[in-house]
């Protein structure tokens, strides 16, 4: 029977009834199932027309120069390029140029599992895959066919991983709110996203723990990523509810470039009624009127560390992971109040 292209081995994993890892295993005779369990899969594959990629099996035998970055926070939003995120422009630009240093050349590539997936995805001598959640199915598949990986961020369900480098969220997190809180600010609202990975859990727990060290009461929201300015604009009414904030810290440039428009709209001005900054610099954070204050994650810093992390593991070395990264904080008219 021909392979049908649009046939993954997710879509295999759920007709078994099975985990993407039994289903590699069964097709790569590796792992502890039992003949029947694998006949099984087996015949489940052949008859929707999934083919193990034996190209890549090969090409796995030996280095070929090639490493490949998926993002994660992108492939979620299912759009490669969203107005404004340029962050991402900024990572994978340096990635490329940073795998040249090591010898290596960089490829980008949608997410493993959803599927068409070229056979040469999984040849590549190992992964960077940026911002996992928790127990992400691309970090999955990737430990089942053994091939190395690095993530940027840590991977929540993971906690004695080590082959990752990040931000230091926590570190900024805290700076930022005392930026804000040397500008007057007390009662300071969060706004945080949806999505379960490290950057969101990090600044979350910084900002609560840093409420619990001046007996503040957290005013704690969040919303999707993928909604941008017009999640940031929905928030303000409940942003509202209990009185305007003295200032607001919105971890993502989009949404805090919607919350500005929509405080305006309510005839609230920053940084005369309220300041505003944000956890990630963007287009909208910097082109806003006023400007908003931002935190620089210094992309390029992360993807050479990142690179040269997987460079490491794939030579077969061992490596000390578990690298963070200074965020800078670039002060603007947003969260600037005349004294």
């Amino acid at each position: 029977m021909a392979a049908h292209r649009n046939v993954t081995i997710k879509d295999v994993a759920a007709r078994a009834g099975v985990s993407i890892t039994a289903v590699s295993h069964a097709l790569n005779e590796k792992g502890t199932l039992s003949e029947e369990t694998r006949e099984r899969i087996r015949e489940i594959a052949a008859a929707m027309g999934y083919q193990a990629d034996a190209l890549a099996r090969g090409l796995r035998r030996s280095r070929i120069g090639v490493i490949g970055i998926v993002l994660r926070p992108l492939d979620a939003l299912a759009d490669y390029s969203p107005p404004g995120v340029d962050y991402f422009l900024r990572f994978a630009g340096a990635a490329a140029v940073s795998a040249l240093d090591h010898g290596l050349s960089l490829m980008q590539v949608a997410d493993l599992v959803k599927g068409p997936v070229t056979p040469l995805a999984f040849s590549l001598d190992g992964y960077v895959v940026t911002d996992p959640v928790r127990d992400d199915p691309v970090v999955d598949l990737l430990e089942s066919r053994s091939i190395p990986y690095v993530t940027l961020g840590r991977d929540p369900g993971k906690p004695t991983a080590s082959n990752w480098v990040a931000s230091d969220d926590a570190a900024a997190t805290r700076t930022a709110l005392d930026h804000l809180a040397e500008n007057g600010a007390r009662d300071i609202a969060f706004v945080g996203g949806t999505d379960d990975n490290s950057w969101n859990a990090d600044a979350e727990d910084a900002y609560l723990g840093w409420c619990a060290e001046r007996d503040v009461t957290p005013r704690l929201f969040r919303s999707p990523e993928g909604l941008g300015e017009a999640g940031g604009r929905d928030l303000v009414p409940r942003l509202l509810d209990s009185g305007v904030p003295d200032a607001i810290y919105s971890l993502t440039g989009r949404h805090a470039a919607g919350i500005q428009e929509a405080m305006r709209e309510q005839g609230y001005i920053a940084p005369e009624h309220y300041l505003l900054a944000c956890g990630t610099d963007a287009a909208q954070t910097r082109t806003a009127e006023p400007p908003i204050t931002a935190i620089d994650l210094r992309p390029e810093v992360l993807a050479r560390e990142t690179v040269a992390l997987l460079a490491q593991i794939t030579r077969g070395e061992s490596p000390e992971g578990r690298r963070l990264v200074e965020s800078e904080l670039i002060v603007r008219r947003s969260s600037q109040r005349e004294r």
